[in-house]
C-alpha cells in the first residue's frame, strides 16, 4: 500500500510528454518525411553528375640547382640571418609544398583556363571568377611523411577530367623547364647560338668551293694533276711511236703515200690533244675558254694558279666542318647535362578516364533531407508545445512577442518604401 502510494506521488518526466506529443503526431511526421525524401531526391537529380580523375606523383628525392631556383622564386626559403638564398641553393626546403605551390599557381591555373575555355564551360564572365572555380574543384594534398602528391580534378565531363588531370603534369614540367636557369642552360644556348652560325658559314663556303670548282672544272686539283700528267705522258708516248713510224713509212712508201698522210694526220691530232693538256707558256687557256669549250679538266699549265684557289677554299670549308662537328658534339653535352639539372617529377599514376560519377550522392541526398525533414518538424511542435505552454506574464514570451512586432514594422516601413519608389 506504501509502495502504490510512493510511485502515485513520482513526477513525470518531460520527455515521456515530448514522446506522446510526437507519437501522437506521427502521421504528419511520416508525410513530411516521405515529402522531404521526395524533393531531396530530386533535387539531387537535378544537380548534374560529377566525375573526378586523380593523379599521382613523385618530385625529385636529391635536390638540384633548378629545384634551388625555384625554391626561391616560390618564396620557400630558409629563414635566418643569411636570408633565403642559401637554404634555397643548399636544398634545404620541402620539395613537395614547392610543387604544390606550383600547380597552385596563376600559371597552371591560366593554362588550364585557356586551354579548355573554362569561362564558357564554368559560366562566368570574368577570368578570376573561373580561376576560383577551377581551384575548388581541384584538389593538391602532399603527403609529408612519403612526398607523394595527389592532385584530383572534377568535372561534368569525365574525359575532360582525365585531361585536366594530365595538363596539371605537362603544364608542371613546362614551368620547371622555363624557370631552369642554370649553367648548364646558358652553356647550351650559346653553343646553340654559336652552331647555328657556324652552320651559315659553312654554307657559304661549301657554295663558294662549288661555284669555283664548277666554274673552272676543278674537283681535286691534286688528282687532276696527276691524272692530267699521266694522260699528257701517254699521249707523248704514242706521239713520238707515231712519228718513229712515219719515218719508216716515209724512207719505204714516199711522202705522197696514203699511209703517209694517215700517220701525219694522227701525228697532228696527238699534237692538238698535248697543246690543249698542256697549254701555251704566253697565252695560258683562260678559265672561261676552258669552260666555254667544254674540257674535263683545266690546262696542266693553269693547275698551279687554279690549285692555290682550290686549295684555299678547300682548307675553309674543312675548317668550318672540324668547328661544327666540335660544336655538336658540345651541344649534345651540353643537352645531356641542362637534362640532368632539371628536376624529374615522376608520375606513379597518371590519370585515368573516371567510370562512376563522384558527386552527387543521390541517396544521401534524399535520406539526409527526409531526416531533416522529420527533425525540423519534430523540433517545430515541440517549440509549438512549450510556447503554448507558457504564461503570458513569462518574460520569455514577452521578449519573442517584441521582437516579433518588430519584424512586422521593418518590413512594413520597406514595403511602404517599395510602394513609394515604385510610384514616383
Amino acid at each position: 500500500m506504501e509502495e502504490t502510494r510512493d510511485n502515485a506521488t513520482l513526477p513525470r518526466p518531460g520527455w515521456l510528454d515530448n514522446l506522446e506529443l510526437l507519437w501522437s503526431r506521427r502521421v504528419l511526421l511520416a508525410r513530411v518525411a516521405v515529402c522531404a525524401f521526395i524533393v531531396s531526391a530530386a533535387f539531387a537529380f537535378l544537380i548534374p553528375r560529377q566525375y573526378t580523375s586523380s593523379t599521382r606523383i613523385m618530385p625529385p628525392d636529391q635536390p638540384s640547382t633548378g629545384t634551388a631556383l625555384l625554391a626561391a622564386l616560390a618564396g620557400r626559403a630558409q629563414p635566418g640571418p643569411l636570408g633565403g638564398l642559401a637554404g634555397s641553393l643548399l636544398g634545404m626546403h620541402n620539395t613537395g609544398s614547392l610543387f604544390v605551390d606550383l600547380l597552385r599557381s596563376d600559371s597552371v591555373t591560366g593554362g588550364l583556363v585557356d586551354r579548355y575555355d573554362l569561362q564558357r564551360v564554368y559560366g562566368k564572365r570574368y577570368r578570376v571568377d573561373t580561376e576560383k572555380k577551377l581551384t575548388h574543384r581541384t584538389e593538391i594534398t602532399d603527403d609529408k611523411k612519403s612526398g607523394v602528391i595527389t592532385i584530383t580534378v572534377s568535372d561534368t565531363d569525365p574525359r575532360r577530367a582525365q585531361e585536366m588531370a594530365q595538363s596539371y603534369l605537362d603544364q608542371l614540367n613546362r614551368i620547371v623547364a622555363r624557370v631552369n636557369t642554370s649553367s648548364a642552360r646558358r652553356e647550351r644556348e650559346f653553343i646553340e647560338q654559336r652552331l647555328v652560325a657556324v652552320e651559315g658559314e659553312l654554307i657559304r663556303a661549301e657554295k663558294a668551293l662549288s661555284e669555283f670548282s664548277g666554274k673552272n672544272a676543278a674537283i681535286d686539283i691534286k688528282e687532276q694533276t696527276r691524272a692530267l700528267v699521266d694522260a699528257g705522258a701517254k699521249v707523248q708516248a704514242g706521239l713520238i711511236v707515231e712519228q718513229t713510224q712515219l719515218e719508216s713509212l716515209r724512207q719505204i712508201y714516199g711522202d705522197d703515200n696514203f699511209r703517209v698522210r694517215a700517220s701525219e694526220a694522227r701525228i697532228a691530232t696527238l699534237r692538238g690533244e698535248l697543246k690543249k693538256m698542256s697549254g701555251t707558256q704566253d697565252d695560258p687557256v683562260s678559265a672561261e675558254s676552258s669552260s666555254s669549250e667544254g674540257e674535263l679538266y683545266p690546262p696542266l699549265r693553269q693547275l698551279p694558279q687554279l690549285g692555290e684557289q682550290w686549295a684555299n677554299l678547300y682548307r675553309n670549308v674543312r675548317i668550318h666542318e672540324a668547328v661544327y662537328e666540335l660544336l655538336s658534339s658540345q651541344y649534345e653535352a651540353a643537352r645531356i647535362d641542362e637534362a640532368k639539372e632539371i628536376p624529374v617529377v615522376s608520375v606513379i599514376d597518371p590519370p585515368a578516364m573516371p567510370e562512376k560519377k563522384s558527386f552527387p550522392p543521390r541517396a544521401a541526398f534524399a535520406l539526409a533531407g527526409a531526416s531533416l525533414g522529420f527533425l525540423g518538424t519534430s523540433l517545430l511542435l515541440l517549440l509549438g508545445k512549450s510556447w503554448h505552454a507558457m504564461e503570458a506574464t513569462d518574460p520569455r514570451r514577452g521578449f519573442v512577442l517584441r521582437v516579433a512586432a518588430n519584424l512586422r514594422e521593418h518590413i512594413d516601413q520597406l514595403r511602404r518604401r517599395h510602394a513609394r519608389e515604385a510610384a514616383q
